[in-house]
């Protein structure tokens, strides 16, 4: 039938009535909700004015609306910005990650679409926007595809776009460097320079506590997060006459809020794994237990000078300096590379399986958690391969001089784009 009144759009409303009643002002009017059903709304107040402001309010408020009406093609990018901080506070992430986006937002995305309204923001710019970034750093440029994805998919859900702009740009280049291991060479290099570090006589500033030291021990035999091992308490090792085993139960973070702390679960849930010892790093885990009393079971075993959690950033500083020391500031090798070095040795001795299950990765730990009752056995062998591989005395480097072992690219590619913010 035509001719006839045109059905009202979903959230719009009709003409405001306002009435007088016992002194006071009564606005209303019908709005067709979300569920395309027409409902009156009232707003009640001392005056015309205030009845008509509270009653829009209500209306802005209704589910029909969206994000209280406040997104559509016309909105300023800022605001939307705006309003998804706002979400993503409510959202359950580590505190990292959190202000990993806001900063990234802040710094990149924001100062570049701060001026367009989000109907401007067509594939075409987002292309420009990344292309530009990746002229600078393909990682920058990947964490802000990510991150305007996050940043339309919520504006899509609120109806404030009919399609998301990042779908349809060019891939971002891949990375082509192949991840690599330490050598022997560099091991031994880091080691002595570790172990001269600061030690020279009359030199200005706090000698060397060794905390560093012992730290990229601790990694290199266990192919932990910097993170993860930095968390380790007294209360998390375990010491036998088979050898020791050290269980990852946390890792430290930093945020603005908190500062530098323990948290009590690692990155993900095949993060938490116990790990076998080998001798050269377990001899530095026992020097350092010994010097902890009982009581302090459950403080970190890498502390700062008032007992708390030594900072994430201090520790990758010093080392910093252990590479210039060594004269290796220019190979480009970090912390990172001592994971890469543990994920190697056991790849190539028992397979890119046991080596993804020794890091804690989660590709074969679904099938284990889902269908395979856990066993609470742990594997001596991969402290066996670590020990006689990158012990310091005698290294035998026969296991890092055979081909990779299959999978293991895809493997250590995994451990290269990984971080340590908790999820």
């Amino acid at each position: 039938m035509s001719g006839g009144r045109p059905r009202t759009s979903i959230g719009t409303y009709g003409e405001i009535y306002v009435m007088t009643r016992r002194d006071r002002c009564v606005a209303e009017t019908r709005i067709r909700d979300a569920d395309g059903r027409l409902r009156k709304v009232t707003a009640t107040a001392g005056s015309h004015r205030a009845a008509t402001a509270r009653l829009k309010e209500r209306l802005l408020e209704r589910p029909s609306r969206g994000v209280n009406g406040a997104l559509s093609p016309s909105t300023p990018f800022p605001a939307l910005a705006q309003l998804w901080l706002a979400d993503l506070d409510r959202r359950d992430l580590a505190e990292t990650t959190k202000n990993g986006y806001r900063d990234h937002l802040r710094l990149h995305i924001g100062p570049a679409l701060e001026h367009f309204t989000l109907g401007e923001i067509t594939t075409g710019r987002v292309e420009w926007f990344l292309k530009s970034q990746a002229a600078v750093s393909t990682a920058m440029a990947r964490r802000s595809r990510t991150l305007l994805n996050l940043l339309f998919g919520f504006a899509l859900r609120h109806d404030a776009l009919a399609r998301n702009p990042v779908e349809g740009t060019s891939p971002l280049p891949s990375i082509k460097r192949a991840p690599q291991a330490l050598t022997l060479d560099q091991i031994a290099a880091i080691r002595a320079a570790a172990a001269s570090w600061r030690t020279v006589p009359g030199l200005p500033g706090p000698k060397s506590d060794g905390n560093v030291r012992d730290i990229i021990e601790v990694l290199l035999g266990t192919a932990m997060r910097p993170g993860e091992a930095l968390a380790l308490r007294p209360c998390d090792v375990a010491d036998s006459d088979r050898g020791m085993v050290v269980h990852v139960t946390g890792t430290v973070v930093y945020t603005r809020a908190s500062g530098t702390y323990r948290q009590p679960h690692p990155k993900t849930h095949a993060s938490a794994r116990s790990i076998p010892v080998p001798d050269f790093a377990a001899e530095v885990l026992r020097r350092r237990l010994a010097a902890i009393g009982p009581e302090e079971s459950e403080r970190t075993i890498f502390a700062n000078r008032v007992g708390g959690p030594l900072s994430p950033y201090n520790v990758r500083r010093t080392f910093r300096d252990f590479l210039k020391l060594a004269g290796l500031d220019e190979t480009g090798i970090s912390l990172r590379w001592y994971r890469r070095t543990g994920a190697t040795v056991v790849a190539r001795g028992m397979g890119s399986e046991a080596a993804a299950t020794f890091l804690g990765h989660t590709s074969s730990a679904i099938t284990e958690g889902h269908y395979i009752e856990k066993d609470l056995s742990v594997d001596l062998t991969p402290a066996t391969h670590l020990q006689r591989t990158l012990r310091p005395l005698g290294p035998d480097g026969t296991l890092l001089d055979r081909p990779a072992a299959r999978g293991e690219a895809d493997l250590l590619k995994f451990v290269d784009q990984e971080t340590d913010e908790v999820a």
